[in-house]
């Protein structure tokens, strides 16, 4: 009620719209009409009413009204229909005492304002007049009175003027309220005829009120309203027909439509039909054929959409074969070569005397042509065999002689090659790898100036097909990136991590359990070391202290990289940490996967070609080349295995080349083959010099002797051996423990720590651990010191080591209950400070910057979205069945603007759009968390998934509004609906987002369902209350709907105005508000995405 009476205030406005409408539509009076003496003086009085109302208008009806001239001219410009006030003045002379004045109007319209716009009564309140005690016939509705006098419309009257006498029916194109004895002109898009008196009924048609009983010289009048279209609808133009003045009316024609209140007709469009007198056009044949379109559309994307992919990767698997056939040929060439050699050298002996017998022979030829030229005596005795020589051969021979010579200083390009196979076996020169061109080589050092993807592939497969030569003649060294025979020969060597670890202990915070104790060591680069041990004994736990990812722990003792106290974190970018489970992307191929890896992690300034070598020995030492262009596969679809799943998920890290290597159970569901396929894969990498360590589970003994060095956990954490393979049964014999024949080693003894198998020595497995620290001079823990007496070994061994336990202490629950909040709240602090930490980098190493790696992330998210194209196919769908129901349930209704489809407009396409958002950080959680550990960009990965969506951000709009704008026909227009949508959905992919991020899919869901119903409920509830005010502010439904319903009251002119007015007054809107609310909406998104990133960089994984 407040707010009503507040706006009530504001009745001048509408008062002084109308007259303003007036004066400006007289002033544009047609010059072609001649106008009496008293129409042009009429004129003149009523320009002066509107300035005196055009301040009102402006400080009081700004909500409903954005620009004064125009939406006044739409509703009073009478250029070129004056006839009504002609024919006033032609039946009445001059009029201006019965119109009303400035005082007037503002009268009668701060009644119908003060009520908000809402009253279905038509009258006026009490004045002078019109009260209990004067009712004068200008009283009754449709007729109006004369002052008696001239009244000087220029003043602005503080008083309304006596009206009582010279009553007569109020002109046509006026209207006459009930209880105010004046005339106020109808606005455009009304029809205000003289009435007619219906016998049967009583009323005034087209009217609806009564004359009053007893006087039978009263007769049927004008209008006698103006208000809303909800409270009376008697003055507007109706539905089919249009007004073009305010006082004729003319049914549309066939092909045309006209609404409720218009001034002309409009075409329909072409793809639909119109009856004549319709009020709208019939677009379903425009909507069957949009749907037939749109279906078949998303059909083609829905079966289509990875075709384009599946196309490129094979015309990319040619160019690939292409250059490795290539390769291949060049390599089987060279080494036929080689293979001749060596023939031609098993044979020398032989050779030599056969080519020396040859060049005898021709030296006595030469010797017996010469004594024919100086002698002219007969053939020499013993070449009788050969041929005579013809009398001018002389100077043929001398001839032959020159050339040969020519030849001798300048050999074949055959001689060239024998001779440098001869010389250099391993030497590149006459075999280049690229067939055709023999100095392209010396112009491509290491790949640098390679550039189109052929050459690349080319020096990439030259170099891997080099190196298994290499292989081939050294058992030793391998392929893997070991050996470089494109120049020297020698092994490249990667900077060097060596981790050292002295007494590490790791104990849970408000817990008393340890989870590794005492475990003092080393891991050198260059060895592959195993951590092994029984289920519980802190295998993984302690891969993660190494790494730096052990999290709601207290550590104590020391870990030194490079025998410095320095931060793990500090080599991040050449660490690679493998994780127990395969996290990869299942909608990428298996090169993909591993090119993306090499791309973001790899040295910004390494060349392409480079790159490119790397990952292609990464794909060969894994065996994964029959399956690179296979998709990895997910759980609803199915990829490659698993075992070349599992070597996906290792070669990721080792893409990277990095220097220290973590694998927590890399062999874990692989077979004998596939894990020793693994092994070898990781020990060619520790040929380059990388530390890498790993947990081991049942390995076969041959793949247990690959190992350099191998670490036995206990239960408890605690070390029970920790050396080199080669002497871990020697020392288990040292101490009363041998393998049984026929039994795997490693099994052994992981059945004794587990204390499954009993030593016959009789040492238990509580007291390796002792065994180990007492054998290396280590300090035993106080607590631990009984196992050291062997002798007392039986006695003792029901003491278990699982913890550290004092005394038990019994502990309240409220003690128990805030032990473990300050647990829990120390290990979130604990958490941001590591998400948030920054530490020196040390690696050096320069990876690609979040510009270079948001690129990548573009590419690979797009190649994502269409291999998923079918789920959006299906979002298409869902958004097009949505706006076909609802368009057309929800025909705009002109009382309320299309409040009630808009509504639903909002509640749709936020659950749908949010729904579909929500896969895009709820679908590869583990593999961002996975990716962002590693120090790949979290920035780039949310600004890319945001930019991807853009597209759907656009799309769907249209795709929604295809059906919902041509099915419920609003009067706002295309645009200005498709841009509020496209906000909103901006602003719902925001907030998407972060529930997302933060809650786990279900809940998400759930949020995402409620959030959306539950806020425009409020949007809608009436704001009597400061809370309910802001509350509803708050609420981004609300402003949704204030630009769908403004945008669409802008276009309701003419006789609309009161209708706009009232409606915007009882909602709270403002028609100029339009953009505001456009910008709200989208900075609701912007700042929805800043918190989604905020719980995207400290919701990382416990």
């Amino acid at each position: 009620m407040e707010t009503r009476k507040n706006h009530a205030s504001r009745i001048p406005i509408v008062l002084s719209l109308l007259y303003f409408t007036l004066l400006q539509g007289i002033q544009c009076a047609d010059n072609a009409f001649a106008p009496s003496f008293y129409s042009e003086e009429i004129y003149k009085e009523l320009q002066n009413i509107a300035t005196l109302l055009n301040k009102d208008i402006k400080a009081n009806l700004g909500f409903c009204i954005k620009n004064v001239k125009n939406d006044w001219e739409e509703a009073f410009d009478f250029k070129g229909k004056l006839d009504f006030i002609d024919s006033c003045v032609k039946k009445k002379g001059d009029f201006r005492d019965r119109i009303c004045t400035a005082t007037e109007i503002r009268y009668y319209f701060h009644g119908f304002v003060e009520q908000g716009g809402a009253s279905s009564a038509n009258y006026a309140k009490p004045n002078k007049n019109c009260n209990l005690t004067s009712w004068v016939s200008g009283c009754e509705p449709g007729w109006s009175c004369s002052a008696g006098k001239n009244i000087d419309l220029k003043k602005d009257f503080k008083e309304i003027p006596y009206r009582t006498k010279n009553c007569q029916p109020c002109c046509e194109g006026f209207f006459c309220p009930q209880g105010l004895t004046c005339m106020i002109p109808c606005p455009l898009g009304s029809y205000c005829p003289m009435a007619k008196l219906n016998h049967t009924t009583g009323t005034c048609d087209p009217y609806s009120y009564q004359i009053p009983q007893g006087e039978t010289n009263h007769t049927c009048g004008s209008a006698d309203i103006w208000s809303g279209v909800v409270n009376n609808s008697d003055i507007f133009c109706s539905p089919g027909s249009y007004c073009p003045t305010t006082t004729r009316k003319v049914s549309c024609d066939s092909g045309y439509y006209c609404r409720m209140g218009s001034t002309h007709q409009n075409r329909c469009s072409k793809l639909s039909s119109c009856n004549p007198s319709t009020a709208t056009q019939n677009m379903h044949a425009y909507g069957a054929l949009l749907i037939v379109a749109l279906s078949t559309l998303l059909i083609i994307i829905y079966n289509c959409s990875d075709q384009i992919l599946a196309t490129r990767e094979r015309r990319k698997a040619k160019s690939r074969e292409a250059a490795a056939r290539q390769v291949r040929e060049t390599v089987q060439a060279r080494e036929r070569w080689k293979a001749a050699k060596n023939v031609a050298k098993k044979g020398k002996s032989g050779l030599q005397d056969q080519l020396s017998r040859t060049f005898s022979r021709r030296k006595s030829v030469r010797e017996a042509e010469q004594s024919k030229v100086f002698n002219q005596s007969k053939p020499a005795t013993g070449d009788t065999f050969l041929p005579p020589v013809p009398p001018d051969s002389s100077n043929k021979s001398e001839q032959s002689s020159a050339a040969t010579k020519a030849q001798k200083k300048e050999p074949s390009n055959l001689t060239k090659m024998m001779n440098s196979l001869e010389n250099d076996p391993q030497g590149n020169e006459g075999f280049n790898l690229q067939i055709g061109d023999k100095n392209i080589k010396k112009q491509m050092p290491k790949g640098k100036n390679l550039h189109t993807q052929s050459q690349i592939l080319r020096y990439a497969y030259g170099q891997i097909e080099k190196e298994k030569a290499q292989q081939e003649k050294n058992k030793n060294l391998t392929f893997s990136g070991v050996i470089s025979m494109a120049t020297d020969g020698e092994v490249t060597t990667r900077p060097v991590i060596e981790v050292a670890f002295k007494d590490l202990t790791l104990t849970l915070k408000g817990k008393r359990k340890h989870l590794l104790r005492c475990v003092t060591g080393k891991i050198m680069p260059g060895r592959v070391s195993a951590v092994m041990g029984p289920s519980g004994a802190g295998k993984t736990t302690f891969l993660s202290a190494l790494a730096g990812k052990a999290r709601g722990c207290l550590m104590s003792g020391s870990i030194l990289i490079n025998g410095k106290p320095e931060s793990i974190h500090c080599y991040q970018k050449i660490i690679g940490y493998v994780p127990q489970d395969d996290i990869v992307h299942g909608n990428l191929t298996v090169e993909e996967n591993l090119r993306f890896s090499a791309r973001c992690r790899l040295s910004a300034d390494m060349p392409k070609p480079d790159k490119v070598l790397i990952v292609e020995r990464v794909i060969e030492s894994l065996g994964l080349q029959a399956v690179r262009d296979s998709l990895v596969g997910t759980v609803e679809k199915r990829g490659i295995s698993g075992g070349q799943r599992k070597r996906v998920n290792v070669g990721l890290e080792m893409v990277m080349e990095p220097s220290l290597l973590i694998l927590d159970e890399p062999t874990t569901g692989l077979d004998s083959a596939s894990s020793t396929l693994l092994l070898k894969a990781l020990r060619r990498e520790a040929l380059e010099g990388v530390n890498i360590c790993m947990v081991l589970h049942q390995p076969s003994y041959t793949l247990f002797r690959m190992f350099d060095d191998i670490i036995f956990l206990a239960k408890g954490g605690l070390t029970a051996y920790h050396g080199p393979v080669k002497k871990v049964e020697e020392y288990f014999a040292s101490i009363g423990i041998t393998v049984p024949d026929r039994v795997n080693p490693p099994d052994h003894f992981i059945d004794i720590l587990e204390g499954l198998v009993k030593p016959s020595s009789g040492v238990t497995h509580e007291q390796l651990p002792v065994r180990w620290m007492l054998h290396n001079g280590y300090p035993v823990p106080p607590d631990m010191l009984h196992y050291a007496d062997q002798i007392a070994a039986a006695s003792s061994s029901s003491h278990t080591n699982d913890a550290i336990k004092g005394p038990d202490e019994e502990q309240s629950f409220a003690g128990e209950f805030w032990e473990d909040m300050k647990s829990n709240v120390q290990n979130h602090k604990d958490h941001i400070e590591a998400t948030f930490l920054k530490t020196k980098d040390l690696s050096n190493r320069r990876t690609p910057g979040v510009a270079r790696q948001y690129r990548y992330y573009v590419g690979r998210i797009s190649k994502q979205q269409l291999r998923e194209g079918k789920s959006q196919a299906v979002d298409y769908l869902l958004l097009l069945v949505a706006g076909a129901i609802l368009g057309t349930l929800t025909k705009v209704n002109d009382e309320t603007f299309g409040s009630l489809g808009y509504t639903y407009t909002v509640i749709a396409v936020s659950l749908l759009c949010k729904i579909a958002a929500l896969r895009s950080f709820s679908l590869d959680k583990l593999q961002y968390w996975r990716e962002s550990a590693s120090g790949i960009s979290s920035l780039a990965h949310f600004l890319s998934k945001d930019t991807v969506d853009l597209f759907n951000t656009i799309i769907k709009p249209v795709v929604y509004l295809s059906m919902f704008y041509f099915f419920s026909n609003p009067r706002s227009s295309f645009g200005s609906n498709y841009m509020v949508l496209v906000c909103l959905v901006y602003c719902v992919t925001g907030i998407a987002y972060a529930i997302a991020i933060y809650f786990e899919p279900a809940p998400a869901q759930l949020w995402s369902v409620l959030l959306p119903v539950v806020m425009t409920l409020i949007a809608n509830q009436k704001r009597d209350t400061t809370l309910m005010k802001i509350l509803v502010k708050l609420c981004y439904p609300n402003w949704a709907l204030e630009a769908f319903i403004t945008a669409n009251a802008e276009r309701y002119t003419g006789v609309w105005l009161i209708t706009r007015c009232s409606s915007l007054m009882n909602s709270g809107y403002n028609v100029s508000d339009y953009p505001i609310c456009l910008v709200i909406l989208i900075f609701y998104g912007i700042a929805a995405r800043v918190v989604a990133f905020f719980c995207l960089m400290i919701t990382q994984k416990k």
